[in-house]
């Protein structure tokens, strides 16, 4: 069950908005930015997105003032490219192989505004059809960037799709597990019905692995079964105190935020996100966005380590986060005023070990997720192989059940971004075709 996360005089405004971390760029500042592009015969970007856009093809329609085949180039490979081009880390893949990023200039293009520069400005429906129907019929569950992706891809080949979504509301990911200020205006629900746009995908929501059907089920109705359904148990710090009201699951409270575009009354309020991850320090941000005071990321290494990248934690430094490596958490204790006191164990290598505790209104974990521990039959036995605490899968995203294939976070293969996830979506559907056609 999702923790139900309360502050005390929260205030509810529908019209409330957070405004787009950056700004998109202008025609003008589209074309010029354009003109940078060299347009490499063997271009680096390319292999650097996941999803292989031919990065160069698009941005030189764009040059063009072709905006309409530039999203369309981008489409093709990347069904989810307005959302990923928001909240990809160019800077650690396209943009940090592009030519222009060699010293002296170090200015790579930028690719992520140019992406979504084009996605933004097509006109009409997403330019798919589909092939004559197959009469075959799969299950995805899960409804999020991976889900999605391959249900797409599948119904492009004439296939028919069964989601089933345990949320009320479609897009996984992208609608609650990313932060509100990355994905504004309820982009992640406009992106959805334009992908879904291409018919014969049913979507089911509040239907849940476990809980409202088991695998036995579908293996019984469809042809062939994907699972997409994440990590949703967030792990925790086996700590005493940790069951203090105020602690609260990171996931939780984006999620609570992106839902109900609630302003929490945060104003002042001080808090200690524990976690080094982007998870992390998307909850720092968020709670400076929402008033927040003091607001801490204690790490329990070092900023070497850290998986968030570079420039999430320098946006956290430019919210006037705090940050605390080397900081381990060993107790949580609760303080006559309604605060928190929080020890840490400081392990700086090489030096005497040290204790310190900080005191907050709020701590938030933020320290990873594993795989949901529902049975997934009926006979309360799991017999999908699970390696790593994640769904084992061959290359062919294929589990040890036959017609059972799985994919995105709930496996062991990529990195967790969505830009891994759309990409696994639609491997695992070319894979699934091949599976159920007997090619």
């Amino acid at each position: 069950m999702r923790q139900k996360i309360n502050f005390s005089n929260t205030v509810t405004d529908n019209n409330y908005y957070f405004d787009d971390i950056e700004p998109p760029l202008t025609n003008k500042e589209a074309m010029e930015e354009a003109s940078r592009c060299l347009y490499c015969y063997n271009a680096p970007c390319i292999t650097a997105c996941p999803t292989h856009i031919n990065i160069p093809n698009f941005i030189r329609k764009i040059s063009t003032n072709n905006l309409q085949g530039a999203a369309e180039s981008i489409l093709e490979e990347n069904i989810f490219g307005g959302s990923c081009a928001r909240v990809c880390p160019t800077e650690i893949l396209c943009e940090h192989a592009c030519v222009r990023n060699t010293h002296p200039e170090s200015n790579p293009v930028k690719i992520g505004l140019l992406q979504r520069h084009a996605i933004d400005n097509l006109q009409g429906e997403y330019p798919f059809t589909r092939k004559s129907d197959t009469n075959k019929k799969i299950a995805i569950i899960g409804a999020g960037p991976t889900g999605i992706s391959c249900a797409h891809k599948l119904a492009q080949l004439g296939h028919s799709i069964d989601i089933f979504e345990k949320e009320s509301k479609v897009g996984g990911l992208n609608e609650y597990g990313i932060a509100a200020y990355k994905l504004v205006d309820n982009y992640s629900e406009l992106e959805i019905n334009k992908i879904l746009a291409i018919g014969n995908i049913n979507v089911f929501t509040k239907k849940t692995l476990g809980e409202n059907f088991f695998l036995d089920d579908l293996l019984d109705q469809y042809h062939a079964v994907f699972i997409a359904i994440g990590l949703a148990k967030s792990k925790k710090l086996n700590i005493p105190g940790e069951l203090q009201p105020n602690v609260l699951d990171a996931t939780c409270f984006i999620h609570t935020i992106r839902q109900h575009q609630v302003q929490q009354n945060l104003n002042g309020k001080s808090a200690i996100v524990i976690g080094g991850g982007n998870t992390a320090v998307d909850v720092t941000v968020q709670l400076k966005k929402l008033g927040a005071g003091k607001v801490t990321l204690a790490y329990r290494r070092g900023h070497q380590h850290m998986s968030a990248t570079l420039k999430e934690q320098q946006l956290a430094q430019l919210h006037d986060v705090h940050k605390e490596t080397w900081f381990n958490p060993v107790k949580i204790a609760p303080l006559t005023n309604k605060k928190l006191a929080v020890t840490f164990d400081i392990h700086i290598p090489e030096t005497p070990k040290e204790t310190v505790t900080l005191t907050a209104d709020y701590v938030f974990k933020a320290i990873g997720q594993n795989l949901s521990t529902q049975p997934l039959f009926k006979n309360n036995q799991n017999i999908l192989s699970v390696q790593q605490y994640r769904i084992a899968v061959n290359d062919n995203y294929q589990t040890s059940l036959p017609g059972v294939f799985a994919g995105g976070d709930c496996i062991s293969k990529g990195q967790d971004l969505t830009v891994y996830a759309v990409q696994q979506g639609k491997e695992a559907a070319e894979n699934i075709h091949a599976y159920i056609t007997g090619n």
